[in-house]
Protein backbone atom coordinates (compact mmCIF):
# COMPACT_ATOMS: atom_id res chain seq x y z
CA UNK A 1 0.00 0.00 0.00
CA UNK A 2 1.12 3.60 -0.37
CA UNK A 3 -0.28 6.61 1.19
CA UNK A 4 0.20 10.48 1.08
CA UNK A 5 3.87 9.91 2.33
CA UNK A 6 4.47 8.75 -1.56
CA UNK A 7 2.31 8.79 -4.13
CA UNK A 8 -1.06 7.83 -2.75
CA UNK A 9 -4.09 9.53 -2.06
CA UNK A 10 -4.63 8.88 2.02
CA UNK A 11 -3.27 9.27 4.83
CA UNK A 12 -1.10 6.76 6.27
CA UNK A 13 -3.75 6.21 9.34
CA UNK A 14 -6.58 6.36 6.37
CA UNK A 15 -4.88 3.36 4.25
CA UNK A 16 -4.59 1.54 7.80
CA UNK A 17 -8.58 1.91 9.00
CA UNK A 18 -9.68 0.94 5.05
CA UNK A 19 -6.95 -2.01 5.58
CA UNK A 20 -8.48 -2.79 9.14
CA UNK A 21 -12.10 -2.84 7.85
CA UNK A 22 -11.56 -5.46 5.33
CA UNK A 23 -9.86 -7.77 7.29
CA UNK A 24 -6.04 -7.56 6.60
CA UNK A 25 -4.08 -10.01 8.98
CA UNK A 26 -0.63 -8.82 7.73
CA UNK A 27 -0.01 -5.33 6.87
CA UNK A 28 3.12 -2.97 5.76
CA UNK A 29 2.93 0.16 3.92
CA UNK A 30 5.23 0.07 1.28
CA UNK A 31 5.99 3.40 0.30
CA UNK A 32 8.34 4.88 -2.30
CA UNK A 33 11.85 5.57 -0.67
CA UNK A 34 10.53 6.68 2.64
CA UNK A 35 9.13 4.75 5.85
CA UNK A 36 7.92 8.02 7.61
CA UNK A 37 4.38 6.69 7.72
CA UNK A 38 5.07 3.57 10.23
CA UNK A 39 4.59 4.60 13.76
CA UNK A 40 1.06 6.21 12.48
CA UNK A 41 0.10 2.87 10.44
CA UNK A 42 1.09 0.80 13.18
CA UNK A 43 -1.25 3.43 16.03
CA UNK A 44 -3.97 2.93 13.64
CA UNK A 45 -4.01 -0.94 13.66
CA UNK A 46 -3.06 -2.02 17.05
CA UNK A 47 -4.46 -5.66 17.00
CA UNK A 48 -2.80 -6.38 12.92
CA UNK A 49 0.59 -7.15 12.97
CA UNK A 50 2.28 -4.46 11.14
CA UNK A 51 5.70 -4.36 9.51
CA UNK A 52 8.08 -1.19 8.95
CA UNK A 53 9.01 -1.25 5.43
CA UNK A 54 8.94 0.55 1.69
CA UNK A 55 9.59 0.10 -1.60
CA UNK A 56 12.74 0.76 -2.49
CA UNK A 57 13.51 2.36 -6.14
CA UNK A 58 17.26 1.15 -7.32
CA UNK A 59 19.01 1.16 -10.16
CA UNK A 60 20.46 -2.08 -12.03
CA UNK A 61 22.36 -2.02 -15.71
CA UNK A 62 20.18 0.80 -16.50
CA UNK A 63 16.95 0.04 -15.33
CA UNK A 64 14.88 0.75 -12.17
CA UNK A 65 14.25 -2.17 -10.44
CA UNK A 66 11.69 -1.48 -7.06
CA UNK A 67 12.21 -3.55 -4.67
CA UNK A 68 10.11 -4.35 -1.69
CA UNK A 69 12.12 -3.99 1.88
CA UNK A 70 9.37 -5.72 4.55
CA UNK A 71 10.71 -5.71 8.76
CA UNK A 72 13.00 -3.17 8.87
CA UNK A 73 14.21 -3.53 12.28
CA UNK A 74 15.33 -0.73 14.86
CA UNK A 75 18.71 -0.14 15.40
CA UNK A 76 21.77 0.55 13.28
CA UNK A 77 20.87 -0.97 9.98
CA UNK A 78 17.35 1.41 10.30
CA UNK A 79 19.35 4.45 11.01
CA UNK A 80 21.88 3.81 8.23
CA UNK A 81 18.97 2.58 5.49
CA UNK A 82 17.43 6.22 6.73
CA UNK A 83 20.20 8.34 6.37
CA UNK A 84 20.25 7.16 2.63
CA UNK A 85 16.66 7.41 2.06
CA UNK A 86 17.18 11.38 2.73
CA UNK A 87 20.16 11.57 0.73
CA UNK A 88 18.17 10.25 -2.03
CA UNK A 89 14.86 12.62 -1.24
CA UNK A 90 17.24 15.13 -2.10
CA UNK A 91 18.00 13.75 -5.64
CA UNK A 92 14.31 13.37 -6.35
CA UNK A 93 13.88 16.80 -5.48
CA UNK A 94 16.48 17.15 -8.03
CA UNK A 95 15.03 15.35 -10.55
CA UNK A 96 11.74 16.81 -10.12
CA UNK A 97 13.10 20.20 -10.87
CA UNK A 98 14.68 18.80 -14.29
CA UNK A 99 11.68 17.33 -15.32
CA UNK A 100 9.88 20.87 -14.83
CA UNK A 101 12.83 22.31 -16.74
CA UNK A 102 12.70 19.33 -19.72
CA UNK A 103 8.65 20.25 -19.85
CA UNK A 104 9.14 24.22 -20.34
CA UNK A 105 10.97 23.43 -23.33
CA UNK A 106 8.26 21.60 -24.76
CA UNK A 107 6.12 24.50 -23.99
CA UNK A 108 4.77 23.41 -20.89
CA UNK A 109 5.38 25.75 -17.66
CA UNK A 110 4.69 24.13 -14.45
CA UNK A 111 5.93 25.74 -10.62
CA UNK A 112 8.42 23.13 -9.32
CA UNK A 113 8.66 24.74 -6.39
CA UNK A 114 4.93 24.84 -5.71
CA UNK A 115 4.80 21.48 -6.45
CA UNK A 116 8.04 20.59 -4.20
CA UNK A 117 6.29 22.83 -1.68
CA UNK A 118 3.41 19.94 -1.61
CA UNK A 119 5.71 17.16 -1.30
CA UNK A 120 7.60 18.56 2.18
CA UNK A 121 6.52 15.45 4.04
CA UNK A 122 6.30 12.99 1.36
CA UNK A 123 8.83 11.73 -1.38
CA UNK A 124 8.57 14.09 -4.57
CA UNK A 125 8.45 12.22 -7.78
CA UNK A 126 6.60 11.89 -11.36
CA UNK A 127 3.53 11.27 -9.96
CA UNK A 128 3.69 15.03 -8.36
CA UNK A 129 4.08 16.43 -12.04
CA UNK A 130 1.47 14.02 -13.43
CA UNK A 131 -0.97 15.91 -10.79
CA UNK A 132 0.05 19.58 -11.66
CA UNK A 133 -0.75 18.52 -15.48
CA UNK A 134 -3.41 17.80 -15.08
CA UNK A 135 -4.60 20.63 -12.68
CA UNK A 136 -3.63 23.25 -14.90
CA UNK A 137 -5.40 21.45 -17.86
CA UNK A 138 -2.39 20.39 -20.06
CA UNK A 139 -3.59 16.70 -19.23
CA UNK A 140 -7.01 15.22 -18.54
CA UNK A 141 -5.86 12.40 -16.37
CA UNK A 142 -2.42 11.18 -14.74
CA UNK A 143 -1.88 7.96 -17.16
CA UNK A 144 -2.44 10.79 -20.17
CA UNK A 145 0.68 12.79 -18.09
CA UNK A 146 2.84 9.32 -18.59
CA UNK A 147 2.17 8.47 -22.18
CA UNK A 148 2.85 12.01 -23.49
CA UNK A 149 5.08 13.17 -20.75
CA UNK A 150 6.95 11.05 -17.99
CA UNK A 151 7.23 7.37 -19.30
CA UNK A 152 10.75 6.06 -19.25
CA UNK A 153 11.09 7.07 -22.71
CA UNK A 154 9.05 10.12 -22.56
CA UNK A 155 10.09 13.28 -23.58
CA UNK A 156 10.15 15.19 -20.37
CA UNK A 157 11.94 11.74 -18.63
CA UNK A 158 14.78 12.52 -16.09
CA UNK A 159 16.34 9.57 -14.67
CA UNK A 160 18.07 9.28 -10.91
CA UNK A 161 20.70 8.55 -9.75
CA UNK A 162 20.42 6.50 -6.12
CA UNK A 163 20.67 3.47 -4.83
CA UNK A 164 22.10 0.35 -6.87
CA UNK A 165 20.28 -2.91 -6.23
CA UNK A 166 22.76 -4.79 -4.65
CA UNK A 167 23.23 -1.39 -2.49
CA UNK A 168 19.54 -1.61 -1.34
CA UNK A 169 19.81 -5.39 -0.60
CA UNK A 170 22.79 -5.09 1.48
CA UNK A 171 20.87 -2.23 3.43
CA UNK A 172 18.10 -4.00 3.68
CA UNK A 173 19.56 -7.33 5.26
CA UNK A 174 21.56 -5.18 7.46
CA UNK A 175 18.38 -3.36 9.15
CA UNK A 176 17.19 -7.11 9.31
CA UNK A 177 14.71 -7.25 6.48
CA UNK A 178 13.46 -9.42 4.26
CA UNK A 179 13.48 -8.56 -0.03
CA UNK A 180 11.24 -9.18 -3.09
CA UNK A 181 11.04 -8.47 -6.38
CA UNK A 182 8.17 -5.86 -7.08
CA UNK A 183 5.99 -6.44 -9.60
CA UNK A 184 7.12 -8.36 -11.61
CA UNK A 185 5.16 -7.93 -15.15
CA UNK A 186 6.17 -4.40 -15.36
CA UNK A 187 9.47 -5.20 -16.10
CA UNK A 188 7.99 -7.47 -19.13
CA UNK A 189 11.22 -9.62 -19.53
CA UNK A 190 10.35 -12.74 -18.01
CA UNK A 191 14.55 -13.82 -18.81
CA UNK A 192 15.60 -10.58 -16.94
CA UNK A 193 13.74 -11.62 -13.74
CA UNK A 194 15.29 -14.79 -13.46
CA UNK A 195 18.51 -13.43 -14.50
CA UNK A 196 18.22 -11.22 -11.14
CA UNK A 197 17.45 -13.80 -8.80
CA UNK A 198 20.03 -16.18 -10.40
CA UNK A 199 22.40 -13.21 -9.67
CA UNK A 200 21.27 -11.70 -6.60
CA UNK A 201 19.58 -14.32 -4.41
CA UNK A 202 22.22 -15.10 -2.25
CA UNK A 203 22.43 -11.51 -1.80
CA UNK A 204 18.67 -11.43 -0.50
CA UNK A 205 16.40 -11.24 -3.15
CA UNK A 206 14.33 -13.97 -2.42
CA UNK A 207 10.75 -13.32 -2.80
CA UNK A 208 8.74 -12.05 -5.84
CA UNK A 209 5.46 -10.36 -5.84
CA UNK A 210 3.28 -12.69 -8.09
CA UNK A 211 -0.15 -11.14 -6.49
CA UNK A 212 -0.64 -8.09 -7.43
CA UNK A 213 -3.41 -5.62 -7.27
CA UNK A 214 -5.30 -5.03 -10.43
CA UNK A 215 -3.81 -8.02 -12.16
CA UNK A 216 -5.70 -11.16 -13.02
CA UNK A 217 -4.59 -14.56 -11.25
CA UNK A 218 -3.64 -16.29 -14.80
CA UNK A 219 -1.01 -13.40 -15.11
CA UNK A 220 0.66 -15.03 -12.05
CA UNK A 221 1.10 -18.24 -13.40
CA UNK A 222 4.50 -17.50 -15.41
CA UNK A 223 6.20 -15.71 -11.71
CA UNK A 224 4.72 -19.01 -9.46
CA UNK A 225 6.52 -21.35 -12.07
CA UNK A 226 9.63 -19.41 -11.63
CA UNK A 227 9.06 -19.55 -7.99
CA UNK A 228 8.58 -22.90 -7.82
CA UNK A 229 11.86 -23.62 -9.69
CA UNK A 230 13.98 -21.36 -7.90
CA UNK A 231 12.61 -21.88 -4.49
CA UNK A 232 11.41 -18.45 -4.06
CA UNK A 233 8.91 -17.07 -1.43
CA UNK A 234 5.63 -15.99 -3.21
CA UNK A 235 4.48 -12.89 -1.77
CA UNK A 236 1.22 -10.22 -2.90
CA UNK A 237 0.40 -6.85 -2.23
CA UNK A 238 -2.41 -4.61 -3.21
CA UNK A 239 -0.40 -1.20 -4.70
CA UNK A 240 -3.28 0.21 -3.27
CA UNK A 241 -2.78 4.21 -3.76
CA UNK A 242 -6.38 5.06 -3.22
CA UNK A 243 -7.71 7.67 -6.34
CA UNK A 244 -4.67 8.14 -7.69
CA UNK A 245 -4.48 4.21 -9.16
CA UNK A 246 -9.04 3.49 -8.95
CA UNK A 247 -8.41 0.50 -10.60
CA UNK A 248 -7.20 -1.03 -6.99
CA UNK A 249 -10.32 -0.68 -4.63
CA UNK A 250 -9.17 -1.79 -1.37
CA UNK A 251 -5.85 -2.15 0.21
CA UNK A 252 -5.18 -6.18 1.14
CA UNK A 253 -4.83 -9.53 -0.90
CA UNK A 254 -5.53 -13.01 -0.54
CA UNK A 255 -2.62 -15.40 -0.70
CA UNK A 256 -3.46 -18.87 -1.33
CA UNK A 257 -2.68 -20.94 2.29
CA UNK A 258 0.39 -22.38 0.83
CA UNK A 259 1.76 -19.27 -0.02
CA UNK A 260 0.75 -17.16 3.18
CA UNK A 261 2.00 -20.00 5.10
CA UNK A 262 5.57 -19.69 3.79
CA UNK A 263 5.74 -16.26 3.46
CA UNK A 264 4.63 -15.76 7.09
CA UNK A 265 7.47 -17.83 8.03
CA UNK A 266 9.69 -16.21 5.85
CA UNK A 267 8.82 -13.28 7.55
CA UNK A 268 9.49 -14.72 11.42
CA UNK A 269 6.01 -14.62 12.20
Amino acid sequence: CHSTCSDGSLAPEEVAAQAGSYGVELFCLTDHDTMVGYERTREALPQTRVLRGLELSCKHRGRTIHLLTWGVEEGPGCEALERRLLEVRDLRRERLLAICERLATLGVHLDADAILAQTEHSTPGRPDVAKALVAAGVCTSMREAFDRYLHDDGPAYVSVDGVTLEEGLALGRAAGARMGLAHPQTLRHHALVRELFQELREAGLEGIEAYYGGVSPAKAQPWLRLADELGLVVTGGSDFHGDAVPHVAAPGIDLPARHSDRLRAWLGM
